[in-house]
């Protein structure tokens, strides 16, 4: 018999039972909305990034259902050869508009589009000057490109600052930060590290995904939430969370955008986007432009959440965003109290490392503008009592 190459997984598996932190894929059984049905269980979903609640808005699911009538359901090329249709452009344009930026070049997805800029614009002769907290895709990227890689604590623009000091001038350096965090929920130190971009001579760069539709006018994300336009050389944004639909995309110059069409390899060796994907995004555009009242209900929700799990004693660390951590420290202890919430009828998935530090598993909380008070007040009863049983609170 053929000895099994892969039995190691088995054993790291076993490994991650035995400390408490294995986990099964949930099963959404219906759409993705603010209450609905995991497991057989019904729950109010707080595990969801549908900030806005567009996956099942009305405008977005006329918009896909007529694009595939009209144009199929796939393009059946990369978007370098045959796979640019019209719709595409259309959607690149709009989200420049959106973002006052010159042009845009949509991704696959937001990973994708970190990934593939970072790498894109970067050589082993550069220099990326990284927030040690930023996001996975960031990271990979800057490998990918194997320019030397600098971390800075988070948030720490002094830091940050005297990594620059000690740089050859004339080096090519990329400043990176994430425009909101997406497991602590913090905003990066965006207007700091913009002075210091400016300063340094530095590709000044922000990952928008959890800010994009939650964050500035409309939802235009971080640089219009700290007035920094015209200082930051590229943009990412998502368009798979608030946005409803999937994929991610690049905001900045022209020169930018064109040079990605030629050398981003995601953009040159993945298949473009359904035409319902890019319609179902066009048509969000104008939900966020038309509708602004959504993002209010948003931020209503997110206000009356946090005060409420403030209340109550939980740690939920330094959040500034609809994302609100409940720190339980120990990694089984997370695990356990997503678990006994999703007993009671409330979803918030259990994230522990190497996703956060050893010492800060928690149960990740994100409230969206679709839930209701009732709903809200419903998981924070279940939270209290959970947390009491636990001794978290």
């Amino acid at each position: 018999m053929r000895h099994d190459p892969l039995d190691y997984l088995s054993r790291e598996l076993d490994a991650l039972k035995q400390q408490g932190l294995y986990r099964h894929l949930r099963i959404l059984e219906g759409e993705q909305s603010h209450k609905t049905t995991f497991d057989h269980r019904l729950v109010v979903n707080l595990s969801s990034n549908n900030y806005l609640g567009l996956t099942t808005h009305p405008k977005l699911r006329e918009a896909a259902l007529e694009a595939t009538r009209r144009l199929g359901v796939g393009t059946g090329s990369v978007r370098s050869i045959a796979g640019t249709m019209d719709i595409h452009m259309e959607l690149e344009r709009r989200l420049a508009t959106f973002k006052k930026t010159e042009a845009v070049v949509v991704f696959q997805s937001g990973f994708a589009a970190n990934a593939g800029t970072v790498a894109a614009v970067l050589s082993k002769e550069d220099v990326v000057i990284s927030d040690e907290l930023n996001h996975a895709s960031i990271i990979d990227g800057a490998r990918l490109s194997r320019a030397t890689i600098k971390v800075f604590p988070h948030k720490d623009a002094d830091a940050a600052r005297k990594i620059l000091q000690d740089l050859p001038s004339g080096q090519r350096k990329l400043l990176i930060t994430d425009g909101v965090f997406s497991m602590d929920g913090d905003l990066g130190a965006l207007p700091a590290l913009c002075a210091l971009a400016e300063e340094y001579g530095c590709i000044m760069m922000v990952d928008d995904a959890h800010a994009s539709g939650v964050f500035g006018a409309n939802g235009r994300g971080t640089v219009d939430h700290f007035g920094v336009h015209g200082r930051v050389d590229i943009q990412v944004g998502t368009l798979s969370k608030a946005i409803g639909a999937l994929g991610g995309y690049v905001a900045g110059s022209k020169a930018l955008v064109e040079f990605l069409y030629h050398r981003a390899r995601p953009f040159l060796f993945s298949t473009s986007h359904p035409p319902a994907t890019a319609a179902a995004c066009i048509a969000a555009v104008d939900v966020l432009e038309q509708e602004p009242e959504i993002i209010d209900r948003l931020w209503d929700n997110t206000r009356f959440f946090k005060a409420g799990l403030k209340m109550l004693g939980f740690n939920t660390g330094l959040s500034e965003s609809p994302i609100t951590p409940v720190i339980a420290g120990d990694g089984a202890l997370a695990m356990t109290l997503s678990d006994r919430l999703f007993q009671e009828g409330v979803f918030a998935q259990g994230i522990a490392f190497p996703t956060v530090a050893r010492d800060k598993a928690r149960v990740r909380t994100i409230v969206t503008a679709t839930h209701t008070k009732d709903e809200l007040q419903f998981a924070l009863d279940v939270f209290g009592k959970v947390g009491k049983e636990l001794g978290l609170v």
